[in-house]
């Protein structure tokens, strides 16, 4: 098995060279740095993580605790997080909390004590124990997703990223008042959440320019899952006013709402109008095709790996708040007729 000293020999540098190649401890010029790089490669070279990280105090892992892995939307965030880590030279732990404070704090303790050099989390509704911890052990951390509020976490300094939420929102509702709609009702997602708060938030002032008022009957909570949302939506559906349109929060709750109208008999957009928070790879399969808000998930993925490295670099700095904007794709869920394509 070929060691440093044999890499060394046949790149023409010293040992110390080849170690800062390898860790990146020392600018080395790129005529170096790729000299050292094609002798191990000629010669099979591979590095002893282990070994490395009892030098470094550093294993170049990253813990990512993030719930509903199953979901579309969470699943883009952990291709964009694995991307970037890999890009890095950096391998990830991953696991899911399930939205369960007790277990999350028990997920992210496992990650830590499998001494990740940092931790990606995007939080419960109630992470009290978990920022309890990730302080307690001074563990570099980035919240992605749901933010927290720094005020809940003294002494603990963290960064955070996540999507536009309220203007994307308030932009459905306007889209569907402008096409007549007087009644539209938001299924949202678990209480608790910056996400679930900031689209709320977003159909409050969607209403307020349509200059429509705010029937809180039409609000209804869909726990963020698609069987939530199914409940919530017949609720919905079963008001003596019912809605005309429908915003649903994230994609879960659209198939939840999609089921409960279906099971009605009442057709989209015919009977009722709908637009949905988080656009999906299979969205423009359905008929009608969705008019969705699409996140840049894969974005907000890579761009919390950038944030974990740049606290692993300066631990010191002021903590930092990322907000990527969201887009609005435009299909005929909403009652709009379909765009040739000249239009």
């Amino acid at each position: 098995m070929a060691t440093m000293v044999d890499v060394a020999r046949s790149a023409g540098v010293s040992v110390a060279t080849v170690s800062h190649v390898l860790n990146n401890t020392r600018t080395v010029r790129p005529a170096t740095r790729q000299a050292v790089l094609d002798a191990m490669d000629e010669l099979g070279y591979t590095p002893n993580s282990l070994a490395r990280s009892l030098v470094t105090a550093r294993t170049r892992s990253i813990g990512l605790a993030v719930s509903a892995i199953s979901n579309p939307y969470f699943t883009e965030i952990l291709q964009g997080v694995e991307a970037g880590a890999l890009e890095q030279g950096y391998s990830l732990l991953i696991a899911d909390p399930h939205d369960d404070p007790e277990h999350e704090r028990k997920v992210v303790q496992l990650l830590h004590e499998r001494r990740v050099d940092g931790m990606i989390v995007a939080p419960s509704v109630r992470p009290g124990e978990l920022i309890g911890y990730l302080g307690r052990h001074d563990v570099p951390t980035v919240f992605l997703d749901r933010l927290v509020d720094e005020s809940a976490a003294p002494g603990f300094t963290f960064d955070q990223v996540c999507a536009e939420n309220a203007e994307p929102v308030r932009h459905l509702v306007t889209h569907l008042a402008e096409l007549g709609h007087k009644r539209i009702g938001l299924v949202g997602g678990l209480p608790g959440l910056s996400t679930t708060s900031e689209r709320i938030s977003g159909y409050r002032h969607g209403l307020a320019y349509a200059g429509l008022p705010f029937d809180e009957r039409l609000v209804v909570c869909g726990s963020s899952e698609a069987e939530g949302a199914e409940r919530a939506t017949g609720d919905l559906l079963s008001l003596p006013a019912p809605p005309t349109a429908l915003v649903t929060a994230n994609n879960a709750m659209t198939i939840g709402a999609l089921r409960a109208l279906r099971e009605r008999g009442l057709s989209v957009p015919g009977d009722v109008a709908l637009c949905c928070f988080d656009d999906f790879s299979w969205a423009d399969l359905f008929s009608p095709r969705l008019t969705a808000i699409s996140q840049p998930s894969k974005e907000i993925g890579a761009q919390a790996v950038q944030l974990l490295l740049e606290r692993l670099a300066s631990p010191d700095r002021p903590a930092r708040t990322l907000r990527l904007p969201s887009a609005f794709v435009h299909r005929t869920s909403c009652g709009c007729p379909e765009k040739g394509p000249d239009s």
